[in-house]
């Protein structure tokens, strides 16, 4: 049987059609943002919709569009769910037993500023994370983390998603700008280099903005030696690297030099004015460092060394599992190489000019790689810890039960949202929307940038919007006499602010904070940074495609 073709302007008019086909996200952000609908109740309405409209309007076959569904649940769960509910696991393990306090008290004898501390844990640490992992780990332990230091559920959510944003291009050892490269035919180094070029502005940005977001303009300014050390930090290797290199290392080289440059630039530099949390989240201001200013209000407490080891010791060994699964991926791949083509949609559908080339089935496989997942090793070191910790096996296993019960709404939603994603893109109506970007002629450049964003606003992924969109990007750049390279790579570096906004980021983040059901505050928090970082990378981008000497920064 020949496979379906897509039809991306099912209704004569593309007005009308790019209308219809924003309706499920539409619909689903609306229901999250505005009317407040619990959000895996909002998921499933914007997965009825898109159902709806590709079935019936965009005339896929429904049993393509069930698979399509079934296809995005299961890839929901797995890696992403799985990721995720072992994370919680870890974490539930530490406030049983009690480090919570003490890692938040030894965090603060280094940093002892929350404005500080958002620095070094959700940029500088989180992007060494990106590095080694991605699909949504990040995230989940760096607000996790934020918590325990005594950030407000919505500050921890949202910062953790603000400052995962310049790393997400090279996460994972490179695989968006591989996998782009992959897609579009495009030559790898030169994509790694152009995006280096143009996230190195936003690496340096993002720690100056992100304390701003939450301590305002005033309050970024009291920490600013802090910033502009992570920030030169890490966009001074990340474009190195990914220029001489390749982007394999980028974000694991950067992090670490961040981490590293803020903790030398604490040994001899304390802000003057000191921010303290309370007990209820609040903060105070305190000048340790005036004449005759009175002790410290709330004195940190000290800890001996063995209770400080014992508190970082389970991160340690997160980081330490991290590390080794995404070194040695590729051999603990060949351990677990199961994948089963999805049926009624493997190749039952194809994409048609002008998204790509030529008419190409679309692959449906779900890959089982249970032992090179992240989320493996990330259990692997939470049993790990917990047995390190003094927990009998029996608790551990009661203990799993219940943090399986705890994200139960998560998970569920996790997978509706990415149902309504594969519908999506299975059916074209991604396509549709990205099609009305490209006919913006001269303005592309800043369009074709956006139409990065909604690639990972729509997917959760950078590495899935390189791959729907990038051929479009190439084509379009073609014909509009512009660099492809630069579009591809703006295709990238667009997404990676878009990650803030995706659904499932936000559910990542609620369930690492134990804010399940806030998610339309969390979006609601994120959606302005997410939508002025992304116009900012466009604007660069219209530059890079116009005006010297920004052309100058792309490589031919």
């Amino acid at each position: 049987m020949p496979p379906w073709s897509q039809n991306y302007d099912p209704l004569g008019n593309p007005l009308f059609s790019t209308l219809i086909a924003s309706a499920p996200v539409i619909i689903l952000l609306g229901s999250i943002a505005l009317l407040k609908i619990r959000i895996h109740i909002a998921a499933l309405i914007g997965l009825v919709a898109a159902f709806a409209i590709a079935t019936a309007l965009y005339r896929m076959p429904l049993d393509a569009a069930v698979a399509a569904s079934l296809f995005g649940a299961a890839f929901g769960l797995f890696p992403i769910g799985w990721l995720l509910l072992n994370v919680i696991f870890l974490y539930q393990l530490t406030v049983k037993r009690g480090h919570f306090e003490v890692l938040r008290d030894s965090l603060a004898g280094i940093a002892p500023d929350p404005r500080i501390q958002v620095i070094l844990i959700a940029f500088a640490f989180g992007a060494f994370l990106e590095g080694m992992s991605g699909f949504g780990a990040p995230v989940a332990i760096t607000a996790a983390i934020l918590i325990q230091l005594g950030f407000r559920p919505l500050h921890a959510s949202g910062l953790a998603l603000i400052a995962n944003t310049a790393p997400v291009a090279f996460g994972s050892l490179g695989i968006p700008v591989i996998t782009l490269a992959q897609v579009t035919g495009l030559d790898v180094h030169l994509l790694s280099a152009t995006v280096g070029g143009q996230l190195t502005f936003f690496s340096f940005l993002i720690p100056f903005w992100v304390v701003a977001a939450f301590a305002g303009w005033r309050g970024m300014l009291g920490i600013w030696p802090a910033a502009l050390a992570a920030g030169v930090s890490f966009a001074i290797p990340q474009f190195l690297v990914s220029n001489f290199v390749g982007p394999a290392l980028v974000d694991i080289v950067s992090g670490a030099c961040s981490i590293a440059a803020i903790i030398l630039l604490l040994r001899f530099w304390k802000p003057k004015t000191v921010w303290r949390f309370d007990g209820d989240g609040t903060v105070r201001e305190e000048h340790p460092h005036e004449a005759g200013s009175a002790p410290a209000h709330g004195a940190t407490p000290r800890h001996g060394a063995r209770k400080i080891f014992q508190a970082w010791m389970p991160w340690a060994i997160l980081t330490a599992f991290i590390l080794c699964w995404g070194m040695w991926k590729e051999p603990l791949q060949r351990l677990s190489p199961a994948k089963f083509k999805m049926p009624h949609l493997h190749l039952a559908v194809q994409r048609v000019p002008p998204i790509v080339p030529q008419a190409t089935p679309e692959p449906a496989e779900f890959k089982l790689d249970i032992v090179s997942a992240t989320g493996t090793g990330i259990l692997l070191a939470a049993i790990t810890a917990g047995l390190t910790m003094g927990f009998a096996p029996l608790v551990l296993l009661k203990t799993y039960g219940e943090t399986i019960w705890r994200v139960r709404f998560s998970l569920l939603t996790i997978a509706l949202m990415l149902a309504l994603g594969y519908v999506t893109r299975y059916s074209g109506t991604d396509a549709t929307i990205g099609l009305a970007l490209a006919h913006t002629g001269q303005l592309y450049p800043f369009f074709g940038t956006m139409l990065g964003w909604l690639g990972v606003a729509l997917t959760g992924s950078d590495t899935a919007s390189n791959v729907l969109f990038g051929s479009l990007q190439k084509i379009t750049a073609h014909q509009l006499g512009i660099s492809p390279v630069l579009m591809g790579a703006a295709n990238s570096s667009g997404g990676v602010m878009g990650k803030m906004v995706d659904a499932q980021s936000i559910v990542v983040a609620s369930t690492a904070t134990n804010w399940y059901g806030h998610e339309g505050d969390i979006l609601r928090y994120v959606l302005f940074h997410s939508l002025a970082l992304a116009a900012l990378v466009a604007v660069l981008v219209y530059c890079q495609a116009y005006i010297a000497p920004f052309t100058h920064m792309v490589p031919q």
